[in-house]
């Protein structure tokens, strides 16, 4: 294994301290990875700032030669990267390839948009403009359930509009950020991207940081507040996709053997562990049975291991916080449903859990109302489709949801009527680079991909001329 470094100012260099990451199938260390002190954060931030005169003053056609040149870096090191995104992070190494050629896709749909003038206005007496310009240092804070993917949410569109970028991956699944930092360290002038590793103890300082102009965050509902509170005092922008309890509606039309492996792999793509992820299922009650048995014959006929190993299909949850907390949401669930498939969790070492469904549970309890961000799956019955839109409506979570329906005008009438950032009709979880994705209520501020999630690395500016 390879030594892992800080990428500050264009230069590799060793952190302050050092943190063991360890591999969740195995609870063995992976690798020693540097720590970042605060001064080296205040250094990556001022490197960024130093960088951002001339980054910003490049032409669009160069930068958009960077990102293709990081796209095709990426891509010649896709294996080492896949391998070690499993390593860290635990998934199947072919949803770990998946993921590492989907992030240079990412880069490379960026390089296809452009930030022209807008007219708004040319009449007899005036002449009105709308230009995009950089922000200037921008803080990119990315989890640990898809490190690299959600990384190409926001690196490059913040380097496309002209920004420079510190980049803090979560502490548990530094490695391939770091790795990436090693690929591109002659690929992009040396300032323009910075990308430390902390022991989520830098993101209060990243994000009260007085050069940090704007603050993209991908994680928790809980610590997107803390982010919106230290951004609070400078009025820095702020984009944050956060938490999510997204249901599944499934209308009493649909075959329930058709349906179930796609409700199934809806809800355990990751292990559960997917923002996005369907997190609630809501049948009606006349196939209610069938695909409770459905799903419970999938889900035991899944193959959970090392994602290293030829065959996983689900990997372990990532870390032990997380993988503690599942199983007291299933121990829990015992009481208010039934569990039909799964609920164990293996004696050997690693974070595993099989995939769980749960039966006869009903909202209130707290696998129903709670993000499980794991592999278990309460099905609801209900009886009328209104009130299960009502009721999938009721969480303060809004970031997705989906409707499933032999009938799309039907199901397309009920999925106006639910509140969340995207609906799908048939699918769910189903992003590209070039859809905006965003979250309402405590989903989530602001939009990220598409030129809608370009244009949030901006700032307006209107020119307004009299002839």
């Amino acid at each position: 294994m390879s030594e892992f470094k800080l990428l500050i100012g264009g230069k590799l260099v060793a952190g302050a301290k050092s943190m063991d990451v360890i591999n969740p199938a195995t609870e063995e260390v992976v690798a020693s990875c540097p720590r970042a002190c605060e001064a080296q954060l205040n250094e990556a931030v001022a490197a960024a700032k130093s960088a951002f005169p001339g980054w910003s003053a490049t032409p669009i056609a160069e930068r958009k030669k960077v990102l293709n040149a990081i796209a095709d870096a990426i891509e010649a090191n896709a294996a080492d990267l896949a391998r070690l995104l499993t390593q860290e992070q635990g998934k199947p190494i072919g949803d770990a390839t998946g993921e590492v050629y989907g992030t240079a896709a990412f880069f490379r749909y960026f390089t296809m948009l452009d930030m022209p003038v807008k007219l708004i206005e040319d009449s007899e007496g005036k002449r009105v403009e709308a230009h995009r310009r950089p922000l200037g240092v921008i803080g990119a804070i990315v989890p640990w359930n898809f490190p690299m993917i959600l990384m190409a949410f926001k690196l490059p569109p913040a380097l496309l509009a002209g920004n420079t970028v510190v980049l803090k991956p979560a502490p548990t699944t530094p490695l391939t950020s770091l790795k990436l930092g090693e690929l591109i360290k002659d690929i992009v002038p040396a300032g323009v991207v910075n990308i430390i590793a902390d022991a989520n103890d830098l993101g209060a300082a990243l994000t009260a940081h007085p050069d940090v102009r704007k603050i993209s965050f991908t994680g928790s509902t809980a610590t997107g507040a803390k982010v919106m509170a230290g951004a609070a005092g400078l009025l820095k922008r702020i984009t944050l996709e956060l938490g999510g309890n997204d249901a599944g509606i499934v209308l009493d039309d649909v075959n329930p053997k058709e349906a179930a492996p796609k409700l199934f792999q809806s809800a355990f793509q990751n292990s559960g562990q997917v923002c996005i992820a369907m997190k609630r299922l809501y049948v009606h009650e006349k196939i209610y049975d069938e695909i409770c048995d459905e799903l419970a014959a999938i889900a035991n006929n899944t193959i959970v291991g090392d994602g290293l190993k030829q065959g996983t299909q689900l990997g372990p949850l990532q870390n032990k916080m997380q993988f503690d907390k599942v199983k007291e949401l299933i121990e829990d669930s015992k009481k208010h449903g039934k569990i039909i498939a799964g609920g164990d969790t293996p004696e050997d070492k690693g974070y595993f859990i099989r995939p769980t469904i749960v039966r006869d549970i009903t909202d209130g309890a707290r696998l129903v109302d709670e993000e499980q961000f794991g592999p278990v799956l309460p099905v609801i019955k209900y009886s009328d489709a209104d009130d299960a839109v009502a009721r999938a409506n009721a969480s303060p979570y809004g970031l997705g949801g989906s409707i499933w329906s032999s009938d799309p005008a039907r199901a397309y009438a009920l999925a106006e009527k639910l509140d969340s950032g995207t609906v799908w009709i048939n699918k769910h979880a189903d992003l590209a680079p070039n859809i905006p994705f965003g979250g309402a209520r405590m989903s989530g501020l602001g939009t990220e991909l598409g030129e809608e999630g370009l244009a949030e690395f901006t700032q307006l500016k209107i020119v307004n001329m009299a002839k």
